[in-house]
């Protein structure tokens, strides 16, 4: 059975930086592909930034150049670092394979103010 855990969130000024975490289990990281996603109040949730098992990555074009996702496969954890952040990027941030899984953790909510 999946589980994820996220954590790293918090109130940010616009400008600033996050880095979240994710732990899992329950997946293979080496084999896995892997991507945090986003969901703002009122919208549907969206795939920010994946994460391949060779570690090819891509990015929403909201997020390129930004944020960056990493993961480490012995201790079955990822990571994504965000850098600049805007108002924009207000959001609850939750990981998960790609594609989903049916089992979602509780996420971890960011907020930027202007």
């Amino acid at each position: 059975q999946v589980q994820l855990v996220e954590s790293g969130g918090g109130l940010v000024q616009a400008g600033g930086s996050l880095t979240l975490s994710c732990s899992a289990s329950g997946i293979i990281f080496s084999k896995a592909s892997m991507a945090w996603y986003r969901q703002a109040p009122g919208k549907q949730r969206e795939r920010v930034a994946f994460i391949g098992p060779s570690d090819t990555t891509s990015y929403a074009n909201s997020v390129k150049g930004r944020f960056t996702i990493t993961k480490n496969n012995p201790e079955n954890t990822l990571h994504l670092q965000m850098n600049s952040l805007k108002p924009e990027d207000t959001a609850a941030y939750y990981c998960n394979t790609f594609p989903p899984d049916d089992s979602w953790g509780q996420g971890t909510q960011v907020t930027v103010s202007s």
